[in-house]
């Protein structure tokens, strides 16, 4: 769980500290206050892209550090597996952000970069956005949601490697059917691009270690830098006079002066006492620099190393870490045209074996989809029924290509998935974008969101993910977020009181003016701050008895509703 978030000149927030708890937490504010600046700034910790712009004027810098609790084991082990050391199941994350562009990141205190950020932000937090429910109206992403709630991943990792050693072959067949002119020249081709990626020799997950080798160079190189600074601050060299002599000095002038201890008594005393302090200091000091693993030989070789691999990158483009899987494919491929011309016969043969082979995994996949989205659309329908929507069908409509002759693959398999919907009694199923209403979108992805993420144990944020809805459907969303918050840390910006009542905690976010800027306060409410926080949501700016005995009432509801629960 997200224990606590500090945030520092991140726009409007110059600094803020925020401490969450286990349940349900709500955020709530007034429209520009600074409750987006707040996923912003968990964006950032998860290793997204973050805009300059998010940098607070005037100030260089911004930083955002998140305490992680109780993560679990899989986030434990891919923290491990990425280099990181991790004691009681907990995790520090820091990022710091810089006006030229640079991002200084760490993990645990160790440096890290974007990527492992990226890595691990899935096992921590999931944000589910205002926006999501519009995904629902992209049939392209239909297919991922019945796969997610599948967990067929390792079936489609199979897949794909086998789909991909296909189209491998299949570029060799190509290759050896051309003219022997066009093959001269493709031989030519690929023999230059081979040797120079052997040349390069780049290895499985080189770019990211040299990443983090780099890293951890500069925080030695600055860090030896600000070391010796203080060392020649305190005790000098030849040019220079440091603190330290210059202490000796004052002591043996005040042991020279007659009388001193009358005027200042303990003078000497202190003295000493500072000159055995500055000793010490400086001591530890020069140990400390001495045990620095620096060289600027290795950090230029590591800098020169990384500009190879991203040239080769960005000229043969693909992603830095795909460069060896690159070489071997352009190899099969040259291997291919330097064989014999028998060879294109049995290549057209095992061509012939292997195409069969995947569209039998393809065919896995499909039943597996199949099973799945009848498990699915029930489940859906279910959640659905508790969010107001009692006569509401949903299915999931797989397409599959039946005949191997004229298939055509994807890299997930041979089907189409599309969901259709029926939300009144005695309608016909029909497409997500032909009867939804944005209102009952949001409540469609909550029940997906539901489904899905059931067994999770990350943070669940839920951003204004209320869009569209009001009244006794608010309150029915409000009741499913709660329900889902029993089970792991949900925290949910909102502004309807119907789901703010809801919260176990509820935090306030406000905008203020002063010394010609603008601050931004994040503060955790008391039942009283609760309860003039719900009378605003309801009523807006004037909050009257009439409100905040309206929230009251909420407030207790909310309670009579928890305490339903655990009858």
């Amino acid at each position: 769980m997200l224990r606590s978030l500090s945030i520092e000149n991140v726009a409007v927030i110059e600094k803020t500290d925020i401490d969450f708890e286990d349940g349900f937490s709500v955020l709530s504010g007034e429209t520009g206050a600074g409750k987006s600046i707040i996923i912003d700034s968990i964006n950032a910790i998860l290793g997204f892209r973050v805009s300059r712009e998010l940098i607070r004027t005037g100030a260089s810098s911004a930083s955002v550090t998140a305490y992680f609790e109780r993560i679990d084991q899989k986030a434990v082990e891919k923290t491990r597996q990425l280099g990181f050391d991790i004691h009681d199941d907990t995790l520090l994350i820091r990022r710091e952000m810089y006006m030229d562009g640079r991002n200084v990141c760490r993990i645990n205190g160790k440096p890290a970069v974007l990527s492992m950020l990226r890595e691990l932000s899935g096992m921590l937090v999931n944000i589910h956005g205002q926006h999501d429910g519009q995904n629902l109206l992209d049939e392209n992403l239909h297919i991922d949601y019945l796969d997610a709630f599948a967990g067929l991943e390792p079936d489609l990792a199979v897949f794909s490697e086998a789909y991909d050693d296909l189209l491998q072959l299949n570029r060799n067949i190509r290759s050896l059917s051309l003219s022997n002119v066009e093959k001269e020249r493709r031989i030519a081709q690929l023999t230059a691009e081979t040797d120079e990626l052997e040349q390069a020799s780049v290895s499985e997950g080189e770019y990211q270690q040299q990443l983090t080798l780099r890293s951890s160079l500069i925080r030695a190189e600055r860090l030896g830098t600000a070391l010796r600074d203080a060392i020649l601050l305190f005790s000098g060299d030849e040019d220079t006079q440091g603190a330290l002599p210059k202490v000796s000095e004052g002591i043996k002038a005040l042991a020279a002066c007659p009388g001193i201890e009358g005027e200042v008594p303990n003078a000497l005393n202190l003295g000493k006492e500072a000159e055995a302090l500055l000793t010490e200091l400086s001591s530890e000091l020069s140990s400390a620099f001495l045990r620095i693993d620096f060289s600027p030989e290795l950090l230029a070789d590591t800098d020169k190393r990384l500009d190879r691999i991203t040239e080769l990158s960005e000229k043969y483009k693909v992603e830095p870490d795909q460069l060896p899987k690159l070489l071997r494919e352009l190899s099969s491929e040259l291997n291919a045209l330097l064989g014999t011309e028998d060879n294109l016969e049995e290549l057209k043969a095992l061509y012939a074996e292997r195409r069969s082979h995947v569209f039998a995994l393809a065919k896995a996949l499909t039943r597996k989809r199949t099973e799945a989205s009848e498990r699915l659309s029930e489940l859906v329908r279910q959640e659905l029924v508790q969010l107001d929507m009692p006569s509401a069908r949903m299915a999931a409509e797989i397409e599959s290509q039946d005949d191997l002759k004229g298939v055509r693959f994807s890299r997930k398999g041979i089907d189409t998935v599309r969901f259709l919907l029926s939300t009144n009694k005695g309608e016909s199923l029909k497409p997500l974008t032909k009867v939804a209403s944005g209102g009952e979108l949001s409540r469609i992805m909550l029940a997906l969101k539901k489904v899905l993420s059931a067994g999770e144990a990350c943070t669940a944020i839920f951003d204004e993910i209320d869009t569209g809805v009001s009244g006794r459907a608010a309150n029915k969303v409000g009741q499913k977020l709660y329900e889902i918050s029993r089970g792991r840390q949900v925290l949910c910006i909102t502004h309807l009181p119907q789901i703010a009542c809801l919260a176990d905690h509820h935090y306030r976010i406000s905008k203020h003016e002063g010394a010609e800027r603008t601050y931004t306060r994040v503060e955790a409410l008391d039942e009283a701050g609760r309860r003039e926080e719900l009378s605003r949501l309801t009523s807006g700016v004037h909050v009257t008895k009439a409100s905040l005995e309206g929230a009251a009432d909420l407030l207790e509801q909310a309670r009579a509703y928890k305490k339903s629960l655990t009858k």
